[in-house]
């Protein structure tokens, strides 16, 4: 149990009423997990305001509140800490609450709008590999020691995150990979950790329901590099045209990697198929049994993040080249006639064009590529029709079906990605609602030999539709229909 004015230490308060000499058992920002002598802190949420909770929260047990204004009328007793941003705060409670755990591990985060899967989940095989007790934090999992958690946000909130990090530092973890999505640093749920690096992947259009525009979505990203300590590290890709920026006004030790330009980190493939890929990094070739020019890059900022953390160049190739894709992740398997089924967790115009690219450079032409692909419900809609056209000019057939619609009729969805196929490609498009279906489809239309790409859902398990998670994995209904 720890008194009220010590986790407060860091946090930006504007006036208190009552005293903070009072101990504090736990912190919640849910008012229905509040108990006695909690700690309730009351966050604007997207949907919901903490602040129409405070009462509920005090019923329960909460003997004090963090909030951004009073309620109209304050009870007896309770004590009230006013600050200008409760989300902000709630990052250093979290911190000070479990005894500020990130700074007792080796923490690096890793943003941008593709690739943060890959190169976190990849970064914590390699040292794993290399003998550290390592942590993961990312949209498939968190992991440490030999344990595994569902993460239902790419990024936890700061509760969870300091949670699970003094869970880490307790069982003796040195190394921790995690994910930062553009919604986890808007909503402040990395304040207050301590980080020693962090990598940029790319930028490209996601998200823009949440942040309006690209500008906001870019300067999001930003935050998190304009926030690291001087004793951290910074790497960029510079064959991203926004890799520079993340570096205006980041004061941690700069280093950049690219495949396209001069860089402190650079790579060239020498060859690759379906089974992996010879590069040369650092003038050294290695075999990846990763796929995909895309993949160079993650795999190039697994090396980098490696080099700069002290570990050696010979030994970081020899564990790389071991290394498997991560699930979901242009993830393969091939059957007795054939076929090639790719699954993918694109759901972004460029991450949709990379893979497709990607396997329109390996394949002979002989074969066709058909693609099975949809766009999520109550997202960003701007990117549908972008989808569309990139799916139909670089297939030579493409269904268009469901991903997780989630509130919005699954028929309008694909509407909208269909209103972006090319004219000359509209001989090539089938509309097949059901996901499952769609799948089936793709299984009569198939010959041996040819390459079927199923791609938005990668990894997950489930289907999001009217409010319910329904069972549905796409490798699994891959396999059933090939």
């Amino acid at each position: 149990m720890k008194k009220l004015q010590d986790i407060l230490y860091g946090v930006s308060i504007e006036s208190i009423v009552g005293s903070t000499a009072i101990p504090i058992k736990d912190i919640e920002f849910d008012s229905r997990k509040i108990k006695k002598e909690n700690l309730f802190i009351a966050q604007k949420g997207v949907v919901l305001d903490g602040h129409d909770f405070i009462f509920n929260a005090i019923e329960q047990g909460a003997v004090a509140v963090v909030c951004e204004k009073l309620p109209k009328k304050c009870a007896t007793g309770i004590v009230y800490v006013i600050v200008a941003s409760a989300s902000e705060a709630l990052g250093h409670i979290a911190a000070n609450f479990y005894d500020n755990p990130s700074k007792n591990l080796k923490l690096i985060g890793v943003t941008g709008t593709n690739g943060k899967t890959t190169v976190a989940s990849l970064l914590f095989e390699l040292f794993t590999s290399i003998g550290y007790p390592c942590g993961l934090i990312s949209t498939v999992k968190i992991s440490y020691q030999n344990s595994e958690w569902d993460n239902s946000h790419t990024t936890p909130d700061a509760i969870s995150l300091n949670k699970h990090l003094s869970k880490m530092t307790i069982s003796g973890i040195s190394h921790c990979f995690m994910e930062l999505s553009s919604h986890g640093i808007a909503q402040r749920r990395a304040n207050g950790l301590h980080f020693n690096g962090g990598v940029f992947t790319n930028l490209t259009h996601d998200h823009l329901d949440y942040h309006g525009d690209f500008k906001s979505y870019r300067d999001t990203k930003k935050l998190f590099f304009d926030q690291l300590p001087k004793t951290a590290f910074a790497l960029t890709n510079i064959d991203d045209k926004n890799g520079t920026f993340m570096f205006q006004n980041c004061i941690a030790s700069k280093h950049t990697y690219a495949v396209k330009q001069y860089a402190d980190f650079k790579a060239q493939i020498l060859e690759y198929e379906f089974s992996g890929m010879l590069l040369k990094i650092q003038g050294e070739e290695v075999w990846t049994n990763l796929v995909g020019e895309f993949n160079i890059q993650n795999l190039l900022a697994v090396y980098a993040v490696a080099v700069i953390l002290g570990e050696s160049s010979l030994e970081i190739l020899k564990k790389m080249s071991t290394l498997k894709p991560i699930r979901g992740r242009f993830e393969t398997f091939q059957t007795q006639e054939n076929i090639t089924v790719v699954i993918d967790y694109a759901h972004t115009p460029d991450a949709l064009a990379n893979v497709l690219q990607t396997i329109n450079k390996i394949r002979t032409r002989n074969e066709s590529l058909i693609t099975v692909v949809g766009c999520g419900g109550n997202r960003d809609r701007e990117k549908r029709p972008m989808m569309g056209k990139k799916a139909a000019a670089l297939s030579d057939k493409v269904i268009f079906t469901s991903d997780n619609p989630r509130d919005e009729e699954p028929t309008s969805i694909i509407s909208e990605i269909v209103r972006g196929v090319n004219a000359e490609d509209f001989k090539k498009v089938l509309k097949v609602t059901l996901r499952e279906e769609a799948i089936a489809v793709a299984g009569d239309l198939v010959n041996p030999g040819d390459i079927v790409l199923i791609a938005g859902k990668g990894h997950e398990t489930y289907q999001e539709i009217e409010g319910k998670k329904i069972p549905f994995n796409d490798l699994e209904i891959a396999k059933k229909y090939f």
